[in-house]
């Protein structure tokens, strides 16, 4: 049986919207760029993502718990962090169409262009220029430079008139309270999650009896205002984040860092996630974000390329410390085993939530030629499928459908299923193919007389007679013995 995988972003963009898992936010409106409603399907699928993501943290270890901070802080917590100061893009405006584009973004472009004409050494000239920006005027006017140096016109204006480079910072800024006006009263929606568990640190050590190592886990909206926000989920505006800041003894954190990239990636594994989709990518020393120690990506093969899903970091003592001076408020720990005072070092491990529920679809969809039709199917792990088991009489009967809903009513108590006597038996199995359904079962004239149903694997489209007696173990082995194709 010929398989074909996917190799556009397009076709999941598609069967999102076709089968409810992801719509474009007010969509009867026009939509709002970069930001992205959760439909019947989707908003299962990411609730399974996050309640595995959450078990496999704080169930599966006795020393890592949960908060669920606000998102409103008080604008000391970004001043501390250094978002206020340092959380910017440079930025160009095209005079022309009024579109404003990421500076360094239209010179990768340009380089990959000159790459695709076979002009290797003038790409490699002009890339050291590129990583070398900052050294020579600074950032922004060195920017500028090579923009005007390689006449890069704009993408969709095709003019050549462009403004200054600028930084605009990513985040969303609003005012606190009905009264206010002014910056005096500035507050800002999160653009990260941790900060929540930084500022809580001291809270959770006081009152959760939790000794170092610990951590903290969380998962919550974060808002960034993207100027270029594209290729659907991946990258929005507003998304949700699932965090766990590991607090640990400074000495030990290199190797807590390589247990916890470790430990990582083969969570991503247990999603069913093929391995030859999956890599890691170490930061280079010269690269690292100013707090960070150590730092690597997880990263996914998407029809876009290899991009990041997750990222682990050592992030030092420097955002412990960052608060201790901005608050006045002392982020020590007294260990008492050994009777000395430090400033921890934290462990990050962060996923975007939306960018996994992507990774998620893509690694499951799959084209399959079947009798000389087209199958298109998602192979997502059972755990994960939004509907467990599709339950189908064969006809509309009265007798046939009293069985289905009898099993309806009885697998309902462990599993999202579904009931569905609408269309040809081989219309519904490729609408649960397409929902990623990985059980169905038809009640037919013949299971009447000996009590009996046929099940349906998704994977392989094999039929089996099952007694309904059985049918709940033989769901529950099929989901415990799955394994990715």
């Amino acid at each position: 049986m010929p398989v074909k995988n996917l190799d556009s972003l397009d076709k999941i963009v598609s069967l999102s919207k076709a089968r409810g898992f992801i719509f474009q936010s007010s969509d009867i409106y026009g939509g709002l760029a970069a930001v992205y409603d959760y439909g019947p399907l989707g908003v299962e699928l990411k609730r399974n993502i996050q309640e595995n993501w959450w078990k496999s943290m704080t169930q599966f270890h006795d020393n890592i718990v949960g908060v669920d901070a606000a998102i409103f802080m008080h604008p000391k917590v970004w001043e501390a962090s250094g978002h206020v100061e340092g959380f910017n893009d440079p930025m160009i405006d095209d005079k022309q169409s009024k579109k404003r584009y990421r500076a360094d973004m239209l010179i990768e472009q340009h380089i990959q262009k000159l790459r695709d004409k076979d002009k290797d050494d003038e790409a490699d000239k002009l890339q050291e220029q590129l990583d070398t920006t900052g050294t020579r005027k600074g950032l922004c006017e060195d920017l500028y430079d090579i923009i005007m140096q390689e006449e890069i016109k704009a993408p969709d204006s095709g003019a050549f008139d462009w403004t200054e480079v600028r930084q605009f910072n990513l985040m969303f800024k609003t005012h606190y309270g009905a009264t206010s006006s002014g910056d005096d009263d500035a507050i800002y929606l999160r653009p990260e999650t941790a900060q929540g568990i930084f500022v809580n640190y001291k809270n959770v050590l006081d009152t959760a009896r939790v000794q170092i190592p610990f951590g903290i886990a969380q998962v919550g909206k974060a808002f960034r205002n993207e100027v270029v926000a594209r290729q659907f989920v991946f990258r929005m505006r507003e998304f949700e984040q699932m965090e766990m800041q590991y607090f640990v003894e400074p000495g030990t954190d290199e190797e807590s860092y390589e247990n916890w990239l470790n430990a990582r990636m083969e969570w991503h594994k247990s999603l069913g996630i093929r391995e030859e989709n999956l890599r890691t990518a170490p930061h280079p020393e010269d690269k690292l974000a100013h707090y960070a120690r150590a730092a690597a990506d997880i990263q996914f093969k998407f029809p876009i390329g290899w991009q990041e899903v997750e990222g682990i970091h050592n992030r030092t003592d420097f955002d412990l410390s960052r608060h201790q001076e901005y608050s006045g408020k002392k982020m020590e720990y007294y260990d008492q085993k050994q009777q000395k005072r430090y400033t921890p070092y934290v462990i990050e491990t962060s996923i975007g939530l939306d960018r996994c529920t992507l990774m998620v679809l893509c690694d499951a969809y799959r084209e399959e030629e079947v009798d000389g039709d087209t199958r298109t199917v998602l192979k997502l792990h059972p755990k994960l499928a939004p509907t467990k088991v599709g339950i189908f009489p064969l006809i509309k009967k009265p007798e046939l459908q009293e069985v289905a809903r009898k099993i309806e009513h009885e697998l309902r108590e462990d599993y999202n299923v579904l009931y569905d006597e609408s269309g040809s038996i081989g219309k519904r199995y490729r609408r649960q193919d397409e929902a990623g359904t990985p059980f169905c079962v038809t009640v037919d004239f013949d299971g009447l007389e000996d009590n009996t149903v046929t099940i349906r694997y998704r994977d392989n489209m094999e039929q089996e007679r099952v007694s309904i007696d059985k049918l709940g173990d033989v769901i529950r082995d099929g989901m415990r013995n799955w394994k990715s194709e």
